[in-house]
């Protein structure tokens, strides 16, 4: 669908790869990932296909758990014990991060309530059938 802005460009309306949507949703679906307990990094990229993530690059799902770590969100170790090979990283949630996750989810469901009341508006539009566009 192509719509025309105010300036007379043209945008394409279309999903493409990872969505900017997708990567507004990583790091609470990290979070809550690591809410039930400690994971390697491709642990926790094989779970994010359950979440509609798993055309996030592996790239961006490092850097966000790199960041989260700075924040105090995660907290990470050597796992050299349980691996078949090269050591890999363990990430874990810190209470820092379960306290961000509760905000998080709060907000979404006060984003979800938003998203609702907007669909809800358009639907009773559209089957009143009144006005310009429809």
């Amino acid at each position: 669908m192509d719509m025309t802005g105010g300036s007379g460009r043209r945008r394409r309306w279309r999903r493409r790869g990872c969505s900017r949507r997708a990567v507004r949703l990583l790091n609470p679906t990290l979070l809550l990932l690591l809410h039930h307990g400690p994971a390697h990094g491709y642990t926790l990229i094989d779970q994010l296909e359950h979440y509609g993530l798993d055309d996030v690059n592996t790239s961006v799902v490092y850097r966000a758990l790199r960041d989260m770590e700075e924040r105090g969100w995660v907290s990470s170790r050597w796992d050299e014990e349980r691996t078949k090979g090269p050591p890999r990283r363990v990430y874990q949630l810190t209470a820092l991060g379960d306290e961000v996750l509760s905000w998080w989810t709060r907000d979404l469901k006060e984003t979800r309530e938003m998203i609702d009341h907007i669909l809800e508006t358009h639907a009773r539009h559209m089957d009143e059938g009144e006005g310009v566009h429809h």
